[in-house]
């Protein structure tokens, strides 16, 4: 996706300091007033920020995302699962204990992700070409006024819950928002092509992003708001989902070209490893005992179990008849992984006890980033669910 003359001026000459320097500091623009939203109600009460002892060893990050521990926020909320279909432009709902079909409603033009808000009481739906997000109660199942907000291909949130963060995929932009009010504070334009998932360190202080159709990662400082390092992963790479494991020191980067996972040092932002999983590997998710990554291989119907002990693959489940596993989550009690099937109009409920097909969803033609909800954790950090 290309940019303005401009941008790929200020791009190029990132590059070039990040070849001279293997770092770069690229800041962004601040802009202020012209984009905003409505979605202004007040800043709920923040659990304690995460600190530095938080990436010590033998610290679990994922460590309240254990099943029953659901925050109060959500208790009582209903099982569904939300997915959004790129093909007709809306948002079917299903029962995670029935198997059923029970909402089915528009939004806008491509909805690509149905993302939780850090203070868990709100799902917004990434409406990609007409450039909105659409607010969904997950309590009612009622959806609200769409949100002007530029190119939403994905959204994350900063672990103090201040700012939304906006994946600008096809404007190679990263978008700095109030996460209340969706208001735009700062524009980071990096210099790679496709920004689209992210992860934060455990203490917060910055998160990496994986850049599609360059292959390559960036460091993004949280507090600064600035572009402090870049990797190349290899000249054919795909990076997709971006994933932190549980003692935070190391960073995993599905990548759908060379089918398999990275393995990133979080302290030292070097490559450290490449894991082997399955054609088109694709969405991350971690299990609700934080020992294992679930790994959807996209290309060939598969999702393989890397051990975070090992760093290896212990065992790979093949969905019966191949498939598409895209993106989606883990069910709250665990139990349950869910995936849209990207080309094959479906959703696939996966047993994780034994990784049998559970069922298979007919819903619309194009599902991608569903969201499993309610699911155990403090607050959110975006995408599909990841909850700390």
């Amino acid at each position: 996706m290309s940019g303005s003359p401009l941008a790929g001026r200020v791009a190029a000459l990132c590059l070039a300091l990040v070849a001279a320097s293997g770092l770069a500091a690229c800041g962004g623009s601040d802009h202020h007033g012209g984009d905003h939203a409505g979605h202004g109600r007040a800043a709920p009460p923040m659990p304690p920020p995460p600190s530095s002892k938080e990436s010590a060893n033998g610290t679990d990050v994922y460590e309240h995302d254990r099943p029953g521990m659901l925050s109060p926020a959500v208790k009582d909320m209903p099982a569904r699962v939300y997915v959004p279909d790129t093909k007709s432009d809306d948002v079917i709902v299903l029962d995670q204990n029935t198997f059923k079909q029970v909402d089915r409603f528009k939004v806008g033009r491509l909805p690509q992700h149905v993302v939780p808000s850090w203070d868990l009481t709100t799902l917004w739906v990434n409406d990609n070409d007409s450039n909105d997000l659409v607010p969904i109660d997950p309590r009612t199942g009622k959806h609200g006024k769409p949100v002007h907000v530029d190119d939403p291909y994905n959204l994350y949130f900063t672990p103090d819950g201040k700012y939304a963060v906006v994946m600008a995929e096809r404007n190679e932009r990263i978008d700095f928002r109030d996460a209340h009010t969706m208001k735009l504070v700062k524009s980071v334009k990096v210099p790679c092509r496709g920004p689209n998932h992210a992860d934060f360190s455990a203490s917060g202080d910055f998160f990496l992003t994986a850049c599609e159709f360059s292959g390559d990662v960036l460091r993004i400082d949280t507090a600064g708001q600035r572009l402090t390092g870049m990797l190349s992963l290899t000249h054919h790479a795909m990076p997709q989902d971006v994933k932190l494991s549980p003692d935070g020191r190391t960073f995993y980067v599905a990548d759908m070209a060379t089918n398999g996972v990275w393995a990133i040092d979080a302290r030292s932002f070097r490559k450290t490893g490449f894991i082997p999983t399955g054609k088109g590997a694709h969405g991350l998710y971690v299990s609700r005992d934080s020992k294992v990554l679930y790994v959807s291989n996209r290309g060939e119907g598969s999702v393989s179990l890397v051990a975070f002990g090992s760093g290896r693959v212990e065992r790979t489940w093949r969905l019966p008849g191949g498939g598409s596993p895209d993106m989606g989550g883990v069910s709250a009690d665990g139990r349950v992984l869910w995936l849209s099937g990207r080309y094959d109009g479906v959703v696939y409920a996966i047993s994780t006890v034994d990784g049998r097909m559970i069922r298979k969803i007919r819903v619309g033609a194009g599902p991608h980033g569903l969201c499993v909800y309610p699911q155990p954790g403090r607050y959110s950090l975006g995408h599909t669910g990841v909850l700390r």
